[in-house]
């Protein structure tokens, strides 16, 4: 999410011609093991963007997407960016690919290209020389698995691994719904296009979405909407969560703002839960569906019928957040079925 916002940020501040979040790229090699990206299957023109991007990374989070954000900004920028924002825990260090922490600092070169596939813009590969403050030791479970696949009995090391703390994730969603509500030093410096495209992919549904194409039975409307996500995979029509979720090692995340335009009620709600009874990482034995899943789904719906009740001396203005969304239309392409998140 973050990535998202720094992305649109980077491309208003770079001030290129022709260059803005619809804008074909393609990312080139320059250090070991990084990957080129030439062509992206799920874009309507088949190329790479920002756009696209966020558009994966919001509707089923896409590890790819992020990826390939991380490579725009940059490491040094990220960080020194949300520091400079006042998020002074906040820690990016890595991909989310099998890198060491030196390949990690070092990001693609980048082109920006016309359709025919002249070139407008070159970014060149960036290293970032800042050091990270590892001091506070991050280790979780009993026991993992290795790279290859061997048990390992003994907790696995996050000290040096990305850092967010729920507490700052929600102001960070906060600061793009509603910039006015927080310090102008934590605003992103975002255009009122931004802001309208932000809105529509972090509620938009995959049913409502021609370009990527994503099999609707597997990546239902509720797929990362967590306190709404149940049996029936429905969510009201006059419901809408403007948000972004997580989950690894056995940790499930959301940071939401919900809306219900007929009852005129909002709030936002940031849960975070680790589900592991067996306590081995990285195993890919997790208590998502038993535990974590219907945890998150009772915690939000809790809190939604509370406020469905509360009396309010305000109602809120919601116009800005309705926005009109169209059913995906049936096109004989095939859906995607396989993603990495």
């Amino acid at each position: 999410m973050p990535l998202a916002f720094l992305s649109l940020e980077k491309l208003g501040q770079m001030k290129q011609k022709d260059v803005n979040m619809f804008t074909p790229m393609q990312f080139d090699s320059g250090y070991s093991r990084q990957t080129v990206l030439y062509k992206d299957s799920t874009a309507e023109n088949g190329l790479p963007s920002i756009a696209q991007f966020i558009r994966k990374a919001f509707l089923v989070s896409d590890n790819d997407a992020y990826t390939r954000m991380y490579e725009f900004v940059g490491q040094q920028t990220i960080n020194r960016r949300m520091h400079e924002m006042g998020f002074s825990d906040f820690r990016i260090t890595r991909r989310f690919m099998r890198m060491n922490a030196d390949e990690n600092r070092h990001t693609n070169p980048i082109r920006f290209i016309k359709p025919d596939g002249s070139l407008i813009y070159q970014q060149p590969m960036a290293f970032n020389q800042d050091s990270f403050d590892f001091s506070h030791i991050n280790k979780m479970g009993r026991a993992y698995m290795n790279a290859q696949d061997s048990l390992i009995n003994e907790p696995i090391d996050f000290t040096m691994a990305n850092n967010l703390t729920v507490y700052h994730l929600q102001q960070l969603l906060q600061s793009v719904m509603f910039p006015n509500s927080v310090p102008e030093n934590r605003r992103f410096h975002l255009t009122q296009e931004d802001y309208d495209f932000l809105y529509r992919y972090l509620s938009q549904y995959p049913s409502e979405t021609d370009y990527p194409k994503y099999d609707t039975g597997l990546y239902y409307d509720s797929y990362v909407k967590f306190f709404f996500k149940h049996g029936s995979h429905d969510i009201p029509d006059y419901v809408r969560v403007f948000n972004k979720v997580g989950w690894a090692y056995g940790c499930l995340t959301d940071v939401s703002y919900v809306v219900d335009f007929k009852n005129k009620v909002e709030f936002m709600l940031t849960a975070t839960i680790y589900v592991n009874s067996d306590g081995v990482m990285n195993d890919d034995k997790y208590d998502y569906d038993n535990i974590g899943y219907p945890f998150l789904y009772r915690l939000g719906q809790c809190i939604y019928n509370y406020e469905l009740k509360r009396n309010r001396k305000y109602k809120p203005d919601l116009s800005k957040f309705n926005i009109h969304y169209e059913k995906r239309k049936e096109d004989g392409r095939i859906a995607i079925k396989e993603i990495d998140n």
